[in-house]
């Protein structure tokens, strides 16, 4: 029987983070995911690519990842947000002795990064292809039996399965959501003009629509696209042959990167808000989307995800100091307070925005414009949503910091 810290149900990109990170501070794990990494690393598997925010980048900095992405990121030193093609737009610029806003990574390459680091950390043991079976929590630890026939013991569990967590349903932690009634429809394109490393959000009635650059590879430069959609509309889209999903796309671009040159793989991943009531229970911690799930419209689902694992990794550290076991109540409610509030608040913010977005007629428009001209002559407001665009803003873990715990 295998003896661990943590036990983390879950090898995605925050599960294998956590893993890697707390490698790096001295705490074991066992990672379980039934997943092929073959088949979530590949090319066709979704197609997304992440907004690595700045302060979640240093983590990875500071525990080894980053370095297996050199070359494969694309700095994102502007973004543009506009209702529309309307005049208007607001910018928000890095300083002149900043760095970049954050990093566009396909989600493929994040995969491949994270698991190699797992795979290649002495304190992780990583089980793919493996299902835990049963699982059983008590005051005496967590004791798990896998569908490959070991059983494992550890002082805490992790859930980190996902939006459809089975972890947070048998621990009968209550969950908000809803359905957005979008899919957003995810692509690559290339296109005749560079993008300049600047994203671009283009707010519409019906949905956002983000254009996020990319590095350019031989076929020249590219960005990728996520198109939110009514969901009736989405299988209609999905239809559309190459050229009238082109001219489509350019309609909504308005042409500002000239010809597009060819479509990517296409995808369609249904869109919807969820909140967990609460993340820790006895010897269990949620983290990522087994915890939250938000609209994409900022770019940060993936960012909270590493936040979770930057505190996590600090409280449990921490209180390994003192001797404190992992698995003890005062750090896993240290822990559920810390994130929370920051957890609710992004939450709240993006539901605000894609339903104040949403609303259609000339009034709203005018309003929303109005808005963004006001917040575009404001250097400190500019800064305050730069400073949350790059993950930096409250009680900053240290590993969002660059610095080891």
């Amino acid at each position: 029987m295998s003896q661990t810290d943590l036990l983390i149900l879950g090898g995605g990109l925050v599960g294998s983070a956590l893993a890697v990170a707390a490698a790096a501070h001295g705490l074991t794990s066992v990672v379980v995911d039934p997943a092929d990494p073959a088949v979530t690393t590949a090319a066709g598997f979704d197609g997304r690519a992440s907004a690595i925010a700045s302060a979640p980048m240093r983590m990875l900095e500071a525990i080894g990842v980053a370095e297996r992405l050199a070359g494969k990121g694309c700095p994102i030193e502007g973004i543009r947000v506009s209702d529309g093609l309307e005049p208007g737009a607001l910018d928000f610029v890095p300083g002149d002795d900043e760095d970049a806003l954050g990093t566009m990574v396909e989600n493929r390459d994040l995969r491949t990064a994270l698991l190699d680091a797992a795979g290649a950390a002495a304190g992780v043991d990583l089980r793919m292809t493996t299902s835990a079976l049963a699982v059983r929590r008590d005051a005496h630890g967590v004791h798990v039996t896998l569908s490959d026939g070991s059983e494992v013991r550890a002082s805490l569990l992790i859930g980190a399965e996902g939006r459809n967590s089975p972890t947070r349903a048998a621990a009968g932690l209550n969950v908000a959501r809803w359905s957005y009634d979008h899919v957003a429809l995810v692509t690559s394109i290339g296109h005749e003009h560079p993008h300049e490393n600047v994203a671009y959000e283009i707010f519409y009635p019906e949905g956002p629509f983000a254009i996020l650059p990319l590095n350019d590879d031989d076929r020249g430069h590219r960005s990728a696209i996520v198109w939110s959609v009514r969901s009736g509309q989405a299988p209609g889209m999905q239809k559309l042959g190459e050229r009238g999903y082109l001219a489509e796309l350019s309609r909504k671009m308005g042409g500002f990167l000239g010809e597009l040159t060819w479509l990517g793989p296409r995808f369609a991943h249904p869109l919807g808000f969820h909140h967990a009531a609460r993340i820790v229970s006895d010897r269990l911690a949620l983290v990522g989307d087994a915890a939250h799930g938000i609209h994409p419209i900022a770019g940060q689902g993936v960012n909270v995800g590493f936040r979770d694992v930057a505190a996590l990794v600090e409280v449990l550290v921490e209180g390994k100091r003192i001797g404190l076991d992992p698995g003890d109540p005062a750090l896993l409610q240290r822990y559920e307070r810390w994130r929370s509030l920051d957890t609710f608040m992004v939450a709240a913010a993006t539901d605000g925005l894609t339903r104040l977005f949403g609303v259609p007629g000339r009034t709203a428009n005018r309003v929303r414009r109005l808005g963004l001209s006001a917040v575009q002559r404001s250097p400190a407001l500019k800064h305050r949503f730069i400073t949350e665009a790059r993950g930096e803003s409250g009680a900053l873990p240290k590993l969002l910091a660059g610095l080891t715990v």
